[in-house]
């Protein structure tokens, strides 16, 4: 059953109240994991992963039998100012390529057997420019939230998230420049490939709208600077939280849009993962003020939940290892 938001307020009180780990499905990873037939901690993160598995899905043996992947798609006001190599019709025509099934993502989810969705945000209406007011108002940040809450099955093991939207990596610095504070050129990159006088008007973009919105808190900062596609993915970390769902972050844009969570509530990305570190500067950045470390560095930056689908493979790994292999008396090797 989706939990249905009015207001910010009773979105907060929500946050307030989230679900924390299963200790008793903690303590059941934690008494198999070291009767495996290898040295402790010889897998490194593989481990890690089970047991963050089996603490947000609230069960031991975890199990990966439906991974969803929700892509959000929105269209900003402010690529009228010219932060973007592309135009905002490029969203329209890239959320049709998912559908036809020719996108990275596309392929990246057949690989992995994980079953994607793909929710356009109003793509004819563009959210404000945040320069001259906030990007949405309380009635079309709540809806595109709800999108996001709503995407999310009761039913899955696994999340992946991530987005479509031309310009988007500039809310993408917007909203870390205006929650942890810097120049605006600290998280401000080359998103679709800009540079020079481009990338100047970009970085610019960013400083006015932190100038304008700065004071505000986590969610309201979300509201004004960010995006529907950046809002809905809050939403799908909200109702994953709710619905024992472990979710697995993409790269910049994607950790931005839900960073505001935890300036609301420490703990709120806890079931969370960043599946992989952008070669958008400011991810690093970001990811630090989180305290999160992200599974792998391959020079990503394309967005549309790339990254954390390819780290569902590494996902399956960890649950095949700490459900399939032999304990120590089981396989009648010595040490255990």
């Amino acid at each position: 059953m989706n939990t249905s938001i009015s207001s910010v307020l009773q979105l907060r009180e929500i946050l307030a109240a989230l679900p924390g780990e299963d200790g008793g499905a903690v303590a059941a990873w934690a008494a198999r994991e070291p009767q495996l037939t290898k040295p402790p901690g010889s897998l490194g993160r593989l481990e890690d992963l089970g047991r963050w598995l089996s603490a947000w899905q609230g069960q031991h043996p975890p199990r990966l039998n439906k991974v969803v992947a929700r892509v959000f798609a929105g269209n900003h006001g402010v690529a009228a100012l010219g932060v973007s190599a592309f135009p905002p019709e490029v969203t329209v025509q890239m959320v049709a390529n998912f559908r036809h099934g020719g996108a990275a993502i596309n392929q990246l989810c057949t690989t992995f057997g994980t079953e994607l969705e793909v929710i356009e945000l109003e793509l004819d209406r563009p959210t404000a420019d945040f320069t001259q007011g906030p990007a949405m108002n309380e009635a079309e940040f709540i809806q595109a939230f709800q999108a996001g809450m709503d995407a999310v099955p009761a039913d899955a093991d696994l999340l992946c998230i991530g987005e479509m939207g031309i310009a988007n990596t500039t809310p993408a610095a917007a909203i870390p420049c205006a929650l942890y504070g810097g120049e605006a050129g600290l998280w401000t990159g080359r998103g679709t490939g800009i540079d020079g006088a481009a990338l100047d008007r970009k970085t610019q973009v960013v400083a006015a709208g932190v100038a304008r919105h700065g004071g505000q808190q986590g969610l309201d900062i979300l509201r004004c600077l960010g995006g529907r596609e950046l809002a809905a993915m809050a939403g799908a970390v909200v109702a994953a939280r709710l619905k024992r769902v472990p979710v697995l972050l993409d790269g910049y844009v994607c950790t931005a849009a839900v960073a505001p969570l935890q300036a609301e509530v420490p703990g709120a990305l806890d079931h969370c993962i960043v599946a992989h570190a952008s070669a958008e500067p400011g991810h690093r950045r970001l990811m630090a003020e989180l305290g999160k470390q992200p599974l792998f560095d391959l020079g990503m930056r394309l967005g549309e939940a790339s990254g954390a689908a390819l780290a569902v493979g590494v996902a399956r790994a960890a649950l095949a290892c700490h459900t399939g292999m032999a304990t120590f008396a089981e396989a009648g090797v010595s040490g255990g």
